[in-house]
């Protein structure tokens, strides 16, 4: 789907370039450890090996179920998808993936987007979970990469359900920037850009805003801005696409992503709901409606 389809360099960049501070990181990793053993339903950890290192897999619901990957977004892991997999595991058998070079357990390695890298790291982790074909889950970053490997592996993914996806509507570069400048003033900073960049000003979502600030003050997430897919690579997808996203996203245009995708993809069902930030929540049900019809 992108344009380009060089192999790509990896940069290995280690744990420690990840974070600010080894203490950084091992307060993030800890918490993340208990957050694992908080998951929801009864699951199995796997490391997938792949030709970018190890990626980390929390694997649940009836082994002979339709499988579902999940895709989280950048400064997440797999423990985003807590609320949704008691739900979701019950008919499906789901694979919630810590993406490479994020704050999770997978590999510390961040590869060029302007290339078929991840779609070829995918392949790996396709291949080490036994999967040919699956439906997608995914959010932000993680919908990016989604809409990359569905237009590159089109076969492979039977639908495709995004929330807030990169790579179509305008990526409001301010917020990055404002983002950036606000972190300089520690967890008081990085609070302030939380809540306004992903519209975490519920207090019902405080557990998910602490969870976010503890990240942000120690992770040093991605800045470059992701390739935005052409009408034509969006006009190619064949497989049913669901797209939810907040008119209030302050990083990326949802307005526009919701006017190209009902323009451009055949098979397209949009929501987009007003008030909602970048971070959007309770959409348990209609994703899953989604999936299994």
């Amino acid at each position: 789907m992108n344009t380009s389809e060089g192999t790509g360099t990896a940069t290995a960049v280690g744990t420690g370039a990840l974070y600010k501070s080894e203490a950084g990181a091992a307060e993030v990793l800890r918490h993340y450890q208990e957050a694992l053993d908080a998951w929801p339903v009864p699951a199995e950890r796997m490391r997938v090996p792949t030709r970018q290192g190890e990626t980390f897999v929390v694997v649940s619901g009836p082994p002979d179920a339709p499988p579902v990957v999940l895709l989280h977004g950048s400064g997440a892991n797999v423990t985003m998808w807590q609320d949704d997999i008691a739900s979701w595991s019950r008919h499906f058998r789901t694979y919630a993936v810590d993406v490479i070079g994020e704050p999770g357990l997978s590999a510390p390695v961040r590869l060029p987007l302007a290339s078929d890298a991840h779609a070829r790291w995918m392949d790996d982790v396709w291949e080490g979970l036994g999967i040919s074909t699956a439906a997608v889950v995914a959010t932000s970053l993680g919908g990016w990469l989604a809409l990359d490997y569905a237009g590159r592996r089109p076969g492979r993914v039977t639908r495709l359900a995004l929330l807030c996806p990169g790579g179509v509507g305008r990526q409001k570069m301010g917020g990055v920037v404002k983002s950036v400048l606000l972190r300089a003033f520690g967890r008081k900073g990085v609070a302030r850009s939380a809540r306004s960049l992903a519209g975490l000003e519920d207090p019902a979502l405080q557990p998910v805003l602490d969870t976010v600030i503890r990240i942000f003050t120690h992770f040093k997430p991605r800045t470059e801005r992701l390739p935005v897919f052409p009408d034509e690579a969006l006009r190619g997808l064949g497989m049913p696409v669901l797209v939810i996203a907040g008119d209030r996203d302050a990083m990326f245009d949802s307005a526009e992503t919701a006017r190209r995708v009902r323009a451009c993809v055949p098979q397209a069902t949009v929501h987009l709901l007003p008030g909602v930030g970048h971070a959007v929540f309770g959409q348990t049900r209609t994703i899953e409606e989604f999936l299994r019809a």
